[in-house]
């Protein structure tokens, strides 16, 4: 049965409020702390989650223009020029023109492999528990894992 917002309401009536079952705020929230704490994992490193989105990006499709790379992981283009940026400057990365135009093309040094390789148990570790904060995610249940993976 398909829900309208009738029927959202009635599901859900032990919520507060329309904006405590919103899946854009519970969303947004969620993701700030699954960045921190990917972020805090991956500190020991050197790196970020999105600076580790970006290398993994890099490395199993190599090539890409940043605009390419932007579309590819959801990445605004000023927020991945400036993580690259980041990057090229720890030597993880190397940069050079792309064969027509005026873009870049990043590639994953020595360094930016080493770094992969040593950052992705942690990395791996880190997906595992958030797997098994949802491993039902039925509505009630996404909504309650948003809302506690927010607290993380």
């Amino acid at each position: 049965m398909p829900f309208d917002i009738v029927h959202i309401h009635g599901y859900l009536s032990g919520m507060v409020d329309d904006f405590d079952i919103c899946m854009l705020l519970n969303t947004r929230m969620a993701a700030r702390a699954i960045t921190r704490r990917a972020d805090g994992k991956l500190r020991p490193f050197g790196i970020t989650g999105a600076q580790l989105s970006i290398l993994g990006s890099l490395r199993n499709h190599p090539g890409r223009s940043v605009t390419e790379m932007s579309d590819a992981i959801a990445m605004d283009r000023t927020t991945l020029s400036r993580n690259l940026a980041l990057l090229e400057r720890n030597g993880f990365v190397t940069a050079s023109p792309a064969i027509r135009g005026n873009g870049r093309i990043g590639a994953v040094t020595e360094a930016g492999d080493k770094v992969i390789d040593a950052a992705l148990p942690e990395w791996r570790r880190g997906q595992a528990e958030l797997r098994v904060l949802l491993s039902d995610p039925n509505f009630d249940t996404m909504i309650a894992g948003l809302r506690q993976l927010s607290r993380v």
